[in-house]
């Protein structure tokens, strides 16, 4: 493997009533400083961080390790600070992220760690926004069929409506 194709980035354009394959307009080196790692604290979410750390080595970046407490759908009204959630959600996950830098990570790169309530993929997509990160590493279950159409995919939406590139691991 060439050993510019991990060090730059290449855009490509290409028109969809075109049959030449695209071309590269623009390259650029590969900057990345800072990249997102969600984690359910599932084995596929590890698997994502086992991508993830190597990277934030190569590249120098830090490592943002962000856990999200979901919000029951049957919560209504104001939710602030947590009010719908009990305490202990955000304190074993703030313990789990915790653990899991340590474990995980142990100091190999600059990692810091963060916890919020609401919707996984838009709180995914927010934090990536607001660091900004310039790379998120994420897993995916691989559901398929009713269970995709009933819980979703998290990782579809994040690459949807992310403002940065998305690495996607699958299980």
């Amino acid at each position: 493997m060439n050993a510019n194709l991990t060090d730059t980035l290449a855009v490509l354009t290409a028109d969809p009533h075109d049959e030449k394959p695209p071309t590269a307009v623009t390259s650029a080196p590969l900057q990345l400083r800072n990249i997102l790692v969600p984690t359910d604290f599932s084995d596929c979410s590890r698997k994502a961080l086992q991508y993830a750390v190597p990277l934030a080595k190569q590249h120098g970046a830090a490592l943002t390790l962000l856990h999200v407490v979901p919000i029951p759908p049957y919560a209504v009204g104001e939710v602030s600070g947590g009010d719908y959630i009990p305490s202990c959600l955000r304190t074993s996950g703030e313990q789990e992220l915790t653990h899991l830098a340590n474990q995980d990570i142990r100091g190999e790169v600059i990692t810091q760690t963060a916890i919020r309530n609401g919707t996984p993929a838009t709180e995914i997509i927010e934090l990536a926004k607001s660091l900004p990160a310039d790379l998120v590493v994420i897993s995916t279950h691989g559901r398929n069929g009713l269970k995709h159409f009933f819980m979703g995919s998290v990782a579809e939406l994040v690459v949807r409506h992310s403002p940065c590139p998305v690495l996607v691991v699958h299980a």
